[in-house]
């Protein structure tokens, strides 16, 4: 139950995945003339940190297992620390920067290319097993983005997808240390770290390069993008943590990829969608890969072990 339940979490994580990445390539430019990337992405994660907090609060209440976890070793302390610095603050900075300068399908293709960084740090750092499923997996996965997103081909070498590929290469070192942390720690007070402390480092790196009559000026239209997009980072932020407490990083990871079917197909609008059917069927066929894998590595490490390998 425990592996099908963080199966199923990564999945939602995913779908939530997709609907962020397209709107949030709407709702940056509503912030261009009020601070930029920047200020929108302090914003919204502003309320994400906030949505997070009263859920924390709400389940210490009510249920305590999956409230508030009190860090007992110094490195739990350092390890909410480095979630904080290395997931909740400065990728953001540097993918909304880069979002801001590129197509949101090459943003989604790249920052999805976590898998692969993900795998090569859980393998020798978690000691996860990567088995030929998964490389098939994972493959599949790969192309397949890069069929949705028009080729490799379309991607430029410019400073917005450096940037977007420098937040992914934290996110995935993020992973690999949350992951450590959930052993010990409540996936909603990993998560409300990460966005809380991440959230005061933007604020503060916002205050000291923004002008004040800047952001006195930002008004509700402003306001409302940051907390649509706000309540959906909070709700993917939840249920990635929540799965990654679970399952295998490999395996959480690998589930997100099917979010660029979603942006995708958002962002083809009225376009026709045969072209996309051949990287459809790729990542659709990749996604069934990973949950194949999973469940062949919980039949040979039983129910209770199936998400520490």
């Amino acid at each position: 139950m425990r592996t099908r339940a963080g199966l199923a979490l990564a999945l939602a994580a995913a779908v939530i995945s997709g609907f962020a990445v397209y709107t949030n390539s709407y709702a940056v430019p509503a912030f261009a003339s009020f601070g930029g990337a920047t200020v929108y992405t302090t914003a919204k994660n502003l309320i994400a940190a906030i949505v997070l907090a009263a859920a924390l609060a709400y389940a210490t209440r009510r249920a305590p297992r999956e409230g508030f976890t009190r860090p007992r070793r110094p490195g739990q302390w350092a390890g909410l620390a480095a979630v904080a610095v290395i997931g909740g603050s400065v990728p953001f900075v540097l993918f909304f920067q880069g979002l801001a300068r590129v197509d949101s399908a090459n943003a989604a293709f790249i920052q999805k290319t976590l898998v692969i960084w993900v795998a090569l740090l859980a393998v020798p750092l978690l000691g996860e097993r990567l088995s030929l499923w998964h490389v098939a997996a994972i493959a599949g996965l790969v192309w397949g983005q890069a069929l949705l997103g028009g080729g490799i081909g379309g991607i430029g070498l410019g400073a917005g997808e450096a940037m977007i590929f420098a937040a992914t290469l934290l996110w995935a070192a993020e992973t690999v240390v949350a992951r450590k942390l959930l052993s010990g720690l409540s996936p909603l007070t990993v998560a409300t770290a990460r966005m809380g402390g991440g959230v005061v480092i933007l604020i503060a790196y916002t205050l000291a390069t923004t002008r004040w009559s800047t952001l006195e000026a930002i008004g509700w239209h402003q306001w409302s993008w940051a907390i649509a997009t706000g309540l959906i980072l909070a709700g993917y932020v939840g249920a990635w943590y929540a799965a990654l407490a679970r399952v295998g990083a490999i395996d959480v990871t690998a589930l997100l990829v099917p979010a660029a079917i979603i942006t995708a197909l958002l962002q083809s609008g009225s376009k026709a969608l045969a072209p996309q059917w051949p990287g459809l069927a790729l990542v659709a066929a990749g996604t069934a890969l990973v949950l194949l894998a999973a469940r062949k590595a919980r039949k040979k490490t039983g129910p209770a072990l199936a998400g520490v390998r």
